[in-house]
């Protein structure tokens, strides 16, 4: 199929390449504008951009999409279909009715759970047993078109949002993929989603990550994995943000407060929560880099009774 492709961050390119290594003419990639990185302000591509020009493909980058000139460019571009995958962008309905097949939109949820934004996140953060990746037609709302194809991926102990957003990116590609072909010959049954079970999640903020001793060991543990990496759980420890990137979940001790440290270990750090203990095994102190806590007590002496705001 002749296909324009619509995308930005790392979770896209999975996608972009796979299309390409599936034989379809990608006649132009969409993306967001170039932006200013780091102290040089020096301008940076986004992920999908570099991939395109590594493969020659013309690249497109309107600052928006809806906008009359941005839309006359777009019908220059022959395609049967546009794929969209974290675009970053919002498409009008001329748009969406542009091309032969629609556009159709590789999700990281179960739709109807988890529309809007940072739905990997979410279902680390909730404690669900399983999510996926939905293909999806799209229409004017927020995530709330047509379901196409889905594929479940099991949510396993140790999944970060991280390690959840490369294994989603995977098997998105893969199913998209899977599904064009389907779509091209007629044989995808659209499924209207139930909008009784749907639920919409917000963006991720920085002040997300501060941790709440007072809450569950169990929800902090998750907090800590949902995080990892953007924007990181984190606390107060002597005047400064101390991150945790390892924890796990421990009997606590009754009698101590929130927040309070219980046990020292030489490789870890136990702390009372309002229910049961988090024994912190990886840590990032302001300023300094990512290290295991036995390393970290090399250089901070730290003992029971002491707490963490």
């Amino acid at each position: 199929m002749k296909i324009v492709f619509m995308g930005t961050p790392d979770f896209s390119v999975g996608s972009l390449e796979a299309l390409i290594k599936a034989g379809h003419e990608i006649t132009a990639v969409v993306t967001q504008p170039d932006k200013q990185k780091g102290r040089s302000l020096e301008m940076s591509f986004s992920p999908v951009k570099e991939c395109a020009l590594k493969y020659g493909i013309p690249v497109f980058q309107p600052e928006r999409i809806k906008r009359p000139e941005a839309v006359e460019t777009l019908k220059t571009f022959e395609a049967d279909i546009f794929v969209v995958v974290a675009f970053g962008q919002i498409l009008s309905k001329e748009i969406l009715d542009m091309p032969k097949y629609g556009c159709v939109n590789v999700h990281a949820s179960l739709l109807p759970k988890y529309r809007g934004a940072a739905p990997i996140q979410w279902a680390i953060l909730n404690g669900d047993p399983v999510t996926g990746v939905t293909i999806m037609q799209m229409n004017e709302g927020m995530d709330t078109g047509d379901i196409l194809t889905v594929r479940e991926v099991p949510i396993q102990p140790e999944d970060t949002g991280e390690s959840l957003f490369d294994k989603l990116s995977v098997v998105g590609a893969e199913l998209l993929v899977d599904t064009l072909p389907l779509i091209e010959a007629g044989k995808v049954q659209p499924v209207k989603q139930d909008e009784e079970s749907a639920s919409h999640v917000r963006m991720l903020t920085k002040e997300m990550g501060k941790i709440d001793w007072t809450k569950d060991a169990d929800a902090l543990e998750r907090l800590v994995r949902g995080m990892n990496s953007w924007p990181s759980a984190f606390c107060r420890f002597r005047q400064k943000n101390l991150k945790v990137w390892k924890a796990q979940v421990v009997s606590g001790n009754k009698n101590a407060k929130p927040g309070e440290v219980i046990e020292v270990y030489k490789d870890a750090i136990v702390v009372q929560t309002g229910k049961e203990a988090l024994k912190l095994l990886e840590v990032q102190m302001e300023s300094k880099k990512r290290m295991a806590v036995k390393d970290f007590l090399l250089g901070y002496q730290v003992a029971p009774g002491e707490c963490l705001g």
